[in-house]
């Protein structure tokens, strides 16, 4: 199954990832990503919403993952 949704937790240096599919099932589970790997990891999965809470950096990183064909 695709992951269709993603819930961000933005940090100053280590984010974390919960991503889950159609059914509401858990496909994507990184607890501690590195704010240089950020980017990359969102840039390689397909398509699919991101929720962030609003805070200073959302806006950037909002833009980087709209870059990439997500909804934010």
């Amino acid at each position: 199954m695709a992951i269709l949704t993603v819930g961000i937790d933005l940090a100053k240096n280590v984010s974390a990832l919960h991503g889950v599919n159609e059914s509401g099932q858990p496909e994507l589970v990184q607890p501690k990503v590195p704010r240089a790997r950020l980017n990359e990891l969102v840039a390689a999965l397909p398509p699919c919403t991101i929720g962030m809470e609003a805070c200073s950096g959302a806006h950037h990183w909002a833009r980087l993952f709209l870059a990439h064909g997500h909804t934010v």
